[in-house]
């Protein structure tokens, strides 16, 4: 739980001093998250941030079903939760319209966050709102992934220099590969993170390599 949980706070007050330092006009940028403008996918960010609360304070399942891995999957990702996902967030992004509220909503959502998960005994298992139940730990780690890879997509929308915190990017990159990558690639965290998720395209020599190993990693929704 530390190493999880000093990523979800180091990548969280990350992107919280970034938001700090908007133009009201970045929020109505493109992302690399049709049809999301910057804003819709803060909103996004900002829930998923912030969900734990909820569900700390509903009844415990009685045990884990999933872990992190396991949450990822197909059905997170079909067409009605995706729908739901999307219009859902820009709903949510009306209510804050300009940079300070938007700062403000995220910096409530992750501290009030943190609080929980440090309140929380030891073992505290939760059921998601998709009706999984999981260990905390597990979640948790989940939400480190959805502020560092969405993060990514709001630094390109941003045109800034990725800012992915190194605890964050030991956590995602732990995950989606299980804890190992082919020798040749010479990837940095950041880097595997970038590919992993399809941010950054393969090279014909980087696919080769991983063909060749029979490597694959985690892969959001399949």
């Amino acid at each position: 739980m530390d190493q999880v949980g000093a990523a979800f706070r180091d990548e969280c007050a990350r992107l919280e001093q970034v938001l700090r330092d908007l133009d009201p006009a970045d929020l109505d940028r493109p992302t690399p998250c049709p049809p999301w403008a910057v804003r819709d996918l803060l909103a996004h960010v900002r829930t998923g941030a912030g969900r734990l609360v909820g569900m700390l304070a509903a009844p415990a399942p009685e045990r884990a079903e999933v872990d992190a891995a396991g949450y990822f999957g197909a059905a997170k990702f079909a067409p009605e939760v995706d729908r739901d996902r999307i219009d859902g967030a820009r709903r949510e992004a009306r209510e804050l319209p300009g940079v300070p509220e938007v700062a403000e909503g995220f910096a409530r959502a992750w501290r009030a966050a943190d609080a929980a998960v440090a309140a929380a005994p030891p073992g505290r298992l939760v059921r998601t709102r998709h009706g999984d139940a999981m260990a905390l730990t597990e979640f948790l780690r989940t939400r480190v992934v959805e502020v560092g890879v969405h993060g990514l997509d709001l630094a390109d929308a941003l045109d800034r220099r990725p800012w992915l915190t190194p605890t964050a990017a030991a956590v995602v990159a732990d995950l989606l590969t299980g804890g190992s990558v082919p020798d040749g690639l010479g990837w940095d965290a950041l880097t595997l993170v970038r590919k992993a998720t399809g941010r950054v395209p393969l090279t014909d020599a980087e696919r080769a390599v991983l063909d060749r190993t029979g490597f694959r990693w985690l892969s959001f929704g399949g």
